[in-house]
């Protein structure tokens, strides 16, 4: 980049210098950069294990919840839970499909940028990473959207769904499209440093 004859020895050294400076400060950003995209894709995914496994897609009150697999009643005689599956409608199995296909391509999305980590040439893209991350925010958009749509077909005939209200599990899937969104995009423009 410099050319010997145009600048004496002490200005060549110091834009040698400052390139240098420029280099690493680059490399410090991508680390950064790095770093924080693997936190965001592991707390999204965290949230999204969440919102799947717990039972509070729905709540009527403090002793009754309903999510994706079960229908509780907290028992106050016995102090514990008792919980009967959730009677399966079509709407139902929509959301449960899409929201575990979130999970599995979250997941393989994690795995597969690991392992382009360590085996990706310099200066390569995560575009299946990033391609995986936008596939699962598009499925948890949809099981929250018909979730969100349908409940009144999807909560159980014995309870009025008007007298409930929306549970943290499908607020936690809300939260996590954009989330996954977020991260798909920033993978596909994350290019790997040495």
């Amino acid at each position: 980049l410099i050319e010997e004859n145009k600048f004496p020895a002490s200005k060549r050294t110091a834009i040698q210098c400052c390139e240098n400076l420029f280099a690493q400060s680059q490399d410090f950003k991508m680390a950064y950069l790095l770093i924080a995209v693997t936190m965001l894709h592991l707390i999204t995914l965290a949230m999204l294990f969440i919102a799947t496994m717990e039972k509070s897609w729905w709540m009527w009150d403090s002793t009754e919840t309903s999510d994706l697999w079960y229908n509780c009643r907290f028992e106050n005689s016995t102090g514990t839970w008792l919980c009967a599956t959730t009677k399966e409608t079509e709407w139902l199995q929509a959301v449960q499909v899409l929201i575990v296909i979130s999970v599995v391509f979250s997941s393989v999305s994690f795995l597969v940028f690991l392992g382009q980590l360590f085996t990706m040439s310099k200066g390569g893209l995560f575009y299946f990473t990033g391609l995986c991350q936008v596939f699962a925010g598009l499925t948890a958009f949809s099981a929250a959207l018909i979730y969100t749509l349908h409940n009144k077909e999807i909560l159980p005939d014995s309870e009025s769904p008007t007298s409930g209200n929306f549970g943290y599990c499908l607020i936690l899937a809300w939260v996590c499209v954009p989330l996954l969104l977020c991260s798909g995009v920033m993978y596909i423009h994350l290019r790997k440093k040495e």
